[in-house]
């Protein structure tokens, strides 16, 4: 008889560790289910002992690679492919570690396969082979390998980290027009304060014209940045780093991740960014028979916003005092009416996972929207803003050099 180790959620969201003994680690994973537990990491603590003591002499291992998003989402395409088409996980990762040109994905590969044989579940494997594998990736494949639905739910990771790449790659590039206007406006005016100006500036002061008040004003300016330039460097360097500093610390940290919500344009981009986000990992993780607390508590484990971690955090201890999902939701805010009866109407209906993919294309049609819209409008705010900065600047230069002009032809 085998000793494995394993982690293990109940019905009730709880994690939980322990030990029992059984002959394959199949049997391991059957004991587990009769007790209702949804097995996580199952792992052979008799190979793991053999394994160490030969690799104690051994030279320390390189650090695990980390994925890019495109990688990933090939490598679990590969392998759904591979599974789906009859091959075991040994000959597919070693398929994928022969036919990859990425050295990354080669190590991974590898990396999975020496794990697998020395008696690993796929998810403690993949945990130890790239941190790229996150904490809801590697639940959706541990539940896999339970039911037994390992290349569907693979299947489904592949289809979800494409939407979740196509949404970041739509808001990245909505900001890379105005980011261009922007910089264009900022070298525009300073070549307009070191070059144009000082120029204009010598040749109306050598015809001691009497300049205009707007001419004077952007002489003045321009003379307080030359002087005082370190200053406000000094000055906008400090405030950044007060800034980042504060925003960094506990208190400063959520107010600024709740600030970004409610900023004007990319608040609302945010906000529906979290809602399509949010739908596809929880009907995900509930469809493959994760339980609905331990897929909320996943679910905000995977957020990089504290805020919203707080938001999920309040969802869950209320769920777990026997609210249903849709109350909660309701009862904390923040979360759209909409949304908020979609889940209902699951919940009403026992098909909860499939409200939730629902509300998830719902959401990733309102952030395309929402995107069109701020591209639509902050284009011709950028512009205006251009015009009036560029305007003001031109209007000064010409209508002191009309003076000069007029001075000229009255003395001739």
């Amino acid at each position: 008889m085998a000793h494995f180790h394993y982690t293990a959620m109940n019905r009730a969201g709880e994690s939980l560790a322990g030990e029992l003994s059984a002959s394959s680690r199949n049997e391991a994973l059957r004991l587990l289910q009769s007790r209702g537990l949804l097995p996580v990491l199952v792992s052979d603590q008799t190979t793991q002992k053999q394994s160490g003591k030969k690799t104690d002499s051994a030279t320390t291992p390189s650090a695990p690679p980390r994925l890019k998003t495109a990688q990933l989402i090939l490598f679990t395409e590969e392998l759904a492919d591979m599974l789906e088409g009859g091959l075991q996980m040994d000959q597919a990762l070693r398929v994928i570690s022969q036919r990859q040109d990425s050295p990354a994905l080669r190590r991974v590969a590898d990396s999975l396969r020496e794990q697998l044989r020395e008696g690993s579940s796929v998810a403690k494997a993949l945990e130890k082979a790239s941190p790229s594998f996150d904490d809801l990736y590697r639940n959706l494949v541990a539940a896999g390998e339970v039911s037994g639905s390992l290349a569907p739910i693979l299947r489904q990771l592949a289809q979800n980290l494409s939407v979740m790449a196509d949404l970041q790659s739509k808001v990245t590039q909505a900001m890379i027009y105005p980011t261009f206007l922007i910089g264009a406006c900022a070298v525009l005016m300073v070549v307009f304060m070191t070059v144009m100006v000082p120029q204009i500036t010598d040749l109306l002061q050598k015809n001691g014209q009497q300049l205009p008040t707007a001419t004077r004003a952007l002489i003045a300016f321009n003379q307080f940045l030359g002087q005082w330039w370190w200053l406000i460097l000094a000055a906008v360097t400090a405030a950044f780093l007060s800034f980042r500093g504060y925003t960094r610390s506990g208190p400063g940290k959520l107010w600024w991740h709740a600030s970004k919500l409610r900023l004007p344009l990319i608040g609302p981009i945010l906000a529906a960014r979290f809602h399509a986000q949010f739908s596809h990992s929880l009907g995900s993780l509930i469809g493959h028979g994760v339980p609905l607390l331990g897929s909320i508590k996943l679910v905000a484990r995977i957020s990089a916003n504290v805020f919203i971690q707080g938001l999920l955090a309040r969802v869950n201890e209320q769920v777990s005092e026997g609210s249903r999902l849709s109350a909660a939701l309701g009862k904390v805010g923040h979360f759209p009416a909409v949304m908020v009866d979609m889940i209902a109407v699951g919940e009403q209906t026992g098909r909860l996972s499939h409200a939730m993919q629902r509300a998830a294309l719902r959401y990733d049609k309102e952030l395309d929207v929402r995107i069109k819209r701020m591209t639509a409008l902050i284009s011709p705010v950028i512009i205006a803003f251009m015009a009036i900065i560029v305007g003001t600047v031109a209007y000064s230069i010409i209508s002191a050099v009309f003076g000069a002009v007029n001075t000229m032809r009255s003395r001739v």
